[in-house]
């Protein structure tokens, strides 16, 4: 049985330095018909020889010629016939595509340019090898539609584009096209798929100095997210990233900024043992930046004292103001002013709450500066969180905060109070006859 041939590879690239300057020449007097002629002759000797080296100087020189023609359609027509060529190495396809790449921005007008993505991404479809050409041509695409004004359609390019299954992509690459699409989806308003685009980013690799430019735009990504949202704990956690980083820690404007806002945030989050356990550590970053003001605000809400939110508008109202966050006028920043006043009432609640068992509502509304059915409201959302332990009397117009105690709880505290005191007089009386032993050894002596 005869064994199957096999096709044996040949270096032709003296062939091809001896026909080149003739291509050339032809190319050069308009006779581009004759050069493409020709080159296709020595494309399929090539080819057939299986030389990677002289098929990918013979692609691009068709990409080469048909430029220097200015014959776009051509250009088109022969990428998408040299790339369906049996037997056509990939690595030369993936030349000749990135030598195309590079004539997409010396097109005459957008027209042709579109034309050109649109052959482009139409031969990269589906194959691997070019997975990584069709993701930059399809971001240049997404590009152009967004300066027309088309964002819904620019993020819907983008979003065919599933970047992280890439292989030969580089991770550096990969994670600014996945910014990209979150970019896009929040322009487009679609926080939802924005945030599970998010998750796609491993963060331990923004600890690498040489992504910091990546990872600030990823925090001020999900930054603008997370206040969509309403989440100021998130935020906060992602201005302490964004403080966290150096070129942020070596511009002390930007490190004031990011701890400022933090500061903000994490006093506008409600109040639970996350949100307690923060506000100590962003206290510990405020001292390494000169914010007196934010650092003096955040002292009134860890210190176990009541607050006046008249004295909190006069002291910290001027400077507060002066943040990009609660400029005044912004329907979100008018919010989150509310939000800061409901903070200070609940924060006082909580104090009032450690330090009276019993208080008259009207006593009540006069620390709280609140009308009594406000206080009531705030009263019934601590409850309801957990936060603290009351009962409203409303015909007596009492409230108590201590907490009800079953008979066998007030019967094993009793009991235990009893232990206690015992435990306290046997040492006692232990001490009185140590003393009275000392004093009769001593009167002997």
């Amino acid at each position: 049985m005869d064994e199957p041939i096999q096709k044996m590879e040949k270096d032709c690239s003296a062939i091809v330095d001896a026909q080149f300057p003739e291509i050339e020449a032809h190319a050069k007097v308009g006779r581009t018909t004759k050069a493409l002629e020709q080159l296709l002759v020595l494309e399929k000797q090539t080819r057939s020889s299986a030389d990677l080296a002289s098929s990918t100087r013979v692609l691009k020189k068709f990409i080469q010629v048909t430029f220097e023609a200015q014959d776009w359609k051509l250009m088109q027509e022969y990428i998408v016939l040299l790339s369906k060529k049996h037997g056509q190495l990939k690595q030369a396809i993936t030349r000749m595509i990135q030598e195309s790449m590079e004539c997409l921005e010396k097109t005459p007008d957008m027209k042709t340019k579109l034309e050109l993505i649109d052959t482009l991404r139409t031969v990269t479809d589906g194959k691997v090898y070019l997975e990584v050409e069709r993701a930059r041509v399809t971001r240049i695409l997404a590009k152009i539609k967004e300066d027309e004004g088309n964002v819904n359609e620019a993020a819907d390019i983008m979003q065919d584009l599933q970047v992280e299954t890439f292989g030969s992509m580089e991770k550096r690459e990969k994670t600014d096209f996945i910014l990209e699409q979150m970019r896009l989806c929040l322009l487009k308003r679609d926080y939802v798929r924005a945030n599970i685009i998010s998750k796609k980013i491993n963060i331990r690799y923004f600890k690498e100095t040489e992504v910091q430019d990546l990872k600030l735009r990823f925090y001020d990504l999900m930054i603008e997210y997370s206040l969509h949202e309403n989440e100021y704990l998130q935020a906060c956690k992602h201005y302490r990233q964004i403080y966290d980083t150096p070129i942020v820690k070596a511009d002390p404007a930007q490190a004031k900024k990011a701890v400022e806002n933090a500061v903000l945030f994490v006093v506008l989050a409600p109040f639970d043992n996350e949100q307690s356990d923060l506000i100590q550590r962003v206290y510990i970053e405020a001292d390494e930046v000169d914010t007196p003001v934010y650092r003096d605000l955040l002292k009134c809400f860890i210190t176990t004292e009541l607050m006046r939110w008249s004295m909190i508008e006069q002291i910290y109202g001027p400077t507060l103001g002066q943040n990009t966050s609660l400029i005044t006028g912004d329907e979100a920043a008018r919010k989150r002013l509310k939000e800061l006043h409901n903070r200070v009432v609940e924060h006082n609640i909580r104090v009032i709450a450690k330090y009276y068992t019993r208080i008259t509502t009207k006593r009540l509304t006069q620390l709280l500066d609140l009308p009594d059915k406000d206080c009531e409201e705030f009263l019934s959302k601590l409850v309801v969180s957990k936060t603290i332990y009351a009962k409203i009397d409303r015909p007596a117009g009492i409230v108590s905060f201590a907490k009800t105690k079953h008979a066998n709880e007030v019967l094993n505290e009793w009991s235990q109070d009893i232990n206690s005191l015992l435990g306290l007089i046997e040492k006692t009386c232990h001490l009185i006859t140590k003393e009275e032993i000392i004093h009769s050894i001593t009167k002997v002596i």
